[in-house]
């Protein structure tokens, strides 16, 4: 399984560093910056999994930053939990109005700070956590690495596997070639853009079965969508 990829946004060089190894260590790939603005950048060029974004940083601030990824359509649906040593109630209602999912007050150990992120992961993205994917008819577990349509298990190859899970994770959202491209074979990678398309069609191929509708939508100039049908 690929390991959840997560945005740490903290101006505080020690607590960075922490917080950097703990998770790290738990598994995750974490990037990090103390600034706000590069964390705009950061979120675009490569959607993370998950934020860590404390309301004190260098540039933007981490509540302007919280209001921006969530008015983007690439990152609106990225989970955030906000660090702050702001703990009156007022602030915290604040931070969750504007879109954070969780709000963890200084001082905290790192260890809550991993159960919570683990927490949040598991509701909104279950992939991450290994659980099955369900979108319309078709059933997808990461652990086992099985694809069921309607009673029927499917043949399909890695790349399409990674495809339609990534498609899983976010239904009904669409994904332009770039961020497939991205996502599925990575950022270093050299491979053309044409390239997802035909692994789109390999993957239509792959969970194709008589009489039931294409749950993979092309939308014009913008990329593909995974609909549940």
């Amino acid at each position: 399984m690929m390991a959840p990829k997560l945005l740490l946004v903290e101006d505080d060089p020690a607590l960075a560093e922490l917080l950097e190894f703990r998770f790290q260590g738990e598994g995750y790939d974490v990037r990090v910056t103390a600034d706000g603005d590069e964390a705009l950048v950061l979120a675009s060029e490569a959607v993370p999994d998950l934020v860590i974004l404390d309301w004190m940083v260098e540039g933007t601030s981490g509540i302007e930053v919280c209001r921006r990824l969530r008015r983007d359509k690439s990152t609106a649906h990225v989970p955030i939990v906000m660090l702050t040593a702001r703990g009156a109630e007022e602030d915290r209602i604040r931070g969750l109005e504007t879109g954070a999912d969780d709000y963890v007050t200084k001082p905290f150990s790192p260890r809550e700070l991993i159960a919570r992120v683990a927490a949040v992961l598991r509701r909104v993205r279950p992939a991450l956590a290994g659980e099955t994917l369900t979108v319309g008819d078709l059933s997808l577990d990461p652990i086992a690495h099985k694809v069921i349509r309607r009673a029927r298990s499917l043949a399909m190859g890695p790349t399409e596997f990674r495809l339609l899970r990534h498609f899983m994770e976010s239904p009904g959202r669409v994904f332009s070639r770039g961020q497939l491209l991205d996502a599925v074979w990575g950022t270093e990678s050299e491979i053309e853009l044409r390239t997802v398309d035909v692994h789109i069609r390999r993957l239509r191929k792959a969970i194709e079965l008589d009489g039931a509708p294409d749950p993979v939508r092309t939308v014009r100039s913008a990329g593909y969508a995974l609909e549940a049908v």
